[in-house]
């Protein structure tokens, strides 16, 4: 039996001439014509991050060695900060009251951290809907533009204004109360709205939701409409197509919304103080305290123990959602 040839066809007007090999060397041989060296373009930002990011981060550390003076610090080594941080009395004593008891500094993060927790949660129980209506339910791009524009307002006006505001809107006068009195609902202004745990949560949430808002809006913005009218063609109900294509492509949105929630959240002050009134204590609180007292290494020591918290919380959220892989 004769054996096939599968030498390509030359077609009917014959096969592309091969170009010359100087043209091919010449092809390989990348050159750039005028313009700065790169590594004159590198420079500035490199330049900026040095001297605002990388310098201030490592006098945090340096700082947090020093000795504390009442006034001020003076350089030196000890660890007289980690220990006040760490160290609690009757902590190893099996017949102490605060056997096995965190120290209020750890205490304080921990705290901390569970309200970062429960605000993420409301901001993603909120600002998904809400990302979801403005990327699958509104079809024309003006109107989705004009109301993710509507949803950035917020941002546009001052962060503490944001927090004060709620203070005319929960207090004993506050409008939510003459609303509730109005209607006959309760007798007397309820006082759980303000200064307290829902007061606080709810503010938070407020003020941070639309940065989960938009980075959701992009992701589900991206998925296209033949893969979603494919599974309707195949029989896929709803809710598959949102279990199965858009719950997973959106999941990049969700990780990078936590992620700028969680950190901003983790160094919270100004709400605690304005709309709890001060009686809760987060890490930036605490910072902010020991700066105010001039008891700079215990300041320190808080800033490192809360980018640790910060750095731990930003790679669960990684591990769990893979972006570079989802994107």
């Amino acid at each position: 039996m004769a054996q096939l040839d599968h030498a390509p066809h030359p077609g009917l007007i014959g096969a592309q001439p091969a170009p010359p090999p100087e043209v091919v060397e010449q092809t390989k041989i990348y050159r750039r014509e005028g313009g700065f060296p790169i590594s004159w373009l590198v420079a500035p930002a490199t330049l900026w991050l040095f001297l605002f990011l990388v310098v201030p981060l490592l006098s945090i550390v340096v700082f947090s060695f020093w000795k504390s003076t009442g006034y001020g610090m003076e350089p030196g080594f000890t660890l007289d900060a980690y220990q006040n941080y760490f160290e609690v009395e009757g902590f190893f004593d099996a017949s102490h009251r605060k056997f096995l008891t965190p120290s209020v500094f750890v205490s304080t993060l921990f705290s901390t951290f569970k309200f970062t927790v429960v605000v993420m949660f409301f901001c993603l129980l909120l600002g998904y809907p809400i990302a979801y209506f403005l990327a699958m339910q509104v079809k024309a791009f003006k109107w989705q533009l004009s109301l993710f524009l509507v949803c950035m307002v917020p941002f546009w006006t001052s962060y503490l204004i944001r927090a004060v505001a709620w203070i005319p809107m929960l207090g004993r006068r506050g409008l939510l109360n003459t609303f509730l009195l109005y209607m006959d609902i309760v007798d007397k202004p309820v006082t759980f709205l303000l200064y307290s745990e829902f007061g606080y949560v709810m503010a938070l949430v407020q003020i941070y939701v639309v940065l989960i808002v938009g980075p959701i809006f992009f992701s589900l913005a991206k998925i296209d409409d033949d893969i979603l009218e494919a599974a309707r063609d195949m029989g896929a109900t709803s809710f598959q197509i949102f279990r199965e294509i858009i719950g997973p492509l959106s999941l990049p949105g969700v990780a990078i919304g936590l992620i700028f929630i969680f950190v901003m959240l983790m160094g919270e002050f100004a709400t605690a103080v304005v709309v709890y009134g001060g009686k809760t204590s987060t890490t930036g609180t605490v910072i902010l305290n020991f700066y105010g007292v001039a008891n700079y290494p215990a300041s320190a020591v808080n800033a490192l123990m809360l980018m640790l918290a910060m750095m731990i919380g930003v790679i669960m959220i990684l591990r769990v959602v893979n972006i570079r892989k989802e994107l």
